[in-house]
């Protein structure tokens, strides 16, 4: 069995006095080249806002996530920039999403993804659509953000509907 110890100067107690009550999903991290530019398109281009930034001797990093859900069950997008020579996982790269890796968002209605199409296009980072997939994928743009990362914005996809029904809580009223 591999034992491994902790890093030098680095405290074993707990550092934060809330927690989740039980195992459960919670982020995803990108490296980016730019993190200011990665923080500014995020919040251009999807609901995702900010919510701590921080740096050490190995680089910056911003948590974003959605301020509606926040408090009850967050899942945030760790972007990290690393400064030259101090890549903990160097020499390995660091690819971007895609194209079929990506992140996922759902929109309310057809016309919020073509809007976000739209406003993709004038910006240049339009990639895919917007076009109706089959069932299962629904009414789909892909967006890339400056790293090359990803970004789907969807439509009826199921998600949330399979969801309720595999898990047996009912569904929420439609907006």
């Amino acid at each position: 069995m591999t034992v491994f110890n902790e890093a030098p100067g680095v405290a074993s107690e707990t550092n934060h006095s809330i927690g989740p009550k039980r195992t459960t999903w919670t982020h995803i991290a990108l490296a980016v080249k730019d993190i200011d530019a990665s923080i500014a398109w995020y919040e251009r281009f999807t609901h995702l806002r900010l919510l701590a930034r921080g740096e050490d001797e190995d680089g910056k990093n911003a948590w974003l996530g959605d301020p509606a859900q926040a408090a009850a069950a967050p899942f945030i997008l760790v972007l990290g920039q690393f400064y030259e020579g101090h890549d903990p996982f160097a020499p390995a790269p660091h690819p971007a999403l895609g194209p079929f890796a990506h992140l996922g968002i759902e929109a309310v209605s057809r016309a919020a993804v073509d809007e976000i199409a739209t406003e993709a296009k004038d910006a240049g980072c339009l990639a895919f659509g917007p076009k109706q997939m089959p069932k299962q994928i629904g009414y789909v743009c892909f967006i890339k953000d400056p790293d090359g990362n990803t970004i789907e914005y969807s439509y009826d996809q199921g998600v949330y509907q399979t969801a309720r029904e595999v898990w047996g809580r009912k569904a929420e009223p439609a907006r």
